[in-house]
């Protein structure tokens, strides 16, 4: 029989395990008397742990929250991903950063050796946007919303909008009148936090970046949660919305083009793109964009001839970005079209 710490140990990693125990199975697995159980039970309850009894035909023992954190347990690999997450913390733009590092330093000395060589060998250096500073969002504010989309309740905020200033010198940006939502959830893309709802005011949805909202307390009534568009999930809907696609995800311009390129050199450079290999040195491209200028551009960064396949206004596009380009070279371009070119086209 194990120690009687040691044995408290091992009846603590099995609480947090599961939800639900029964102490016959408790002191089957710890290979003790259901009365033995019963007595670490008293004493893990003496060290702030909030160890419940349940009734039943099983009766038994459940972990419950408490008032307090107390000292939890973690197998090797979530002790490893618990490290692994307070190190990209940086980058979520939560808020979080310092309680993420001081977290981050008390699980890493009660690791065993062995697991914290293998944090200390793993760097992860999270990048923010350049102007990623000032769109840091307040844990508490991120809370707030949680809480109001979990409860399914109408919140009440005030959503700043940049660039519109009271009268005066060193003035905040100004806020929108109150608006009232449905909050559905919480996202993050790109190193922000956005919060889908249904817009009362507008009848619309809206994503709404969390770092302008201010709450108001307290939320108004309980909701019934709405559907998204097209039955999406919400990350294609943000996608979506991100795309100028509206609700049907879609870009809402594409295009087919044939590069002088390998399928393999091409599929390196795009994300959402269909690549198709036409032999070894050329390949169809279907790509989308927010607008046709903006697609000619994606595609033109290949440095490779371009035949373009359809639609007419991917065509149009690439001429008006000609232009422009050879207006911006200048008497370089006239030199380089004197020449004869140089093998660049869109044909």
């Amino acid at each position: 029989m194990q120690k009687t710490s040691a044995r408290l140990l091992s009846l603590l990693s099995l609480l947090q395990a599961r939800r639900d125990w029964p102490g016959a199975l408790l002191a089957q697995r710890l290979d003790i008397s259901p009365r033995t159980v019963r007595r670490d039970v008293d004493r893990l309850r003496e060290l702030g742990y909030p160890v419940v009894a349940f009734k039943g035909p099983d009766g038994g023992y459940r972990l419950d929250a408490g008032a307090e954190l107390p000292p939890l347990l973690f197998d090797d690999e979530q002790a490893v991903a618990l490290a692994v997450a307070l190190q990209s913390a940086a980058g979520s733009g939560a808020g979080t950063e310092e309680a993420a590092a001081r977290a981050l330093t008390t699980v890493r000395q009660v690791m065993p050796a062995r697991l914290r060589h293998r944090i200390d060998a793993l760097r992860i250096t999270a990048v923010q946007q350049p102007d990623a500073g000032t769109d840091a969002v307040a844990g508490g504010v991120l809370v707030t919303l949680g809480a109001a989309v979990h409860a399914q309740e109408v919140l009440r905020f005030d959503y700043a909008t940049p660039g519109l200033t009271e009268e005066g010198p060193g003035r905040p940006p100004a806020a929108n009148p109150p608006r009232r939502a449905e909050p559905h959830h919480l996202v993050t893309r790109a190193g922000r936090w956005y919060l889908v709802a249904w817009d009362l005011d507008r009848e619309d949805w809206r994503t709404f970046r969390v770092d302008r909202i201010t709450p108001r307390i307290p939320t108004g009534p309980r909701f019934a949660r709405r559907e998204l568009p097209g039955g999406a999930d919400v990350a294609a809907f943000v996608a979506g919305r991100f795309r100028g696609a509206g609700d049907s995800g879609e870009w809402p311009c594409r295009g087919e083009v044939i590069l002088d390129l390998p399928a393999s050199v091409v599929s390196r450079h795009v994300r959402d793109g269909l690549v198709e290999a036409l032999g070894p040195d050329r390949c169809r491209l279907a790509l989308g964009s927010w607008s046709w200028s903006g697609l000619a551009s994606l595609i033109g960064r290949f440095d490779a001839d371009i035949e373009v396949i359809a639609p007419p206004e991917l065509r149009e596009a690439f001429a008006r970005l000609a232009r422009r380009y050879a207006a911006a070279a200048g008497p370089v371009a006239a030199a380089h079209v004197a020449r004869g070119g140089e093998g660049e086209s869109a044909r």
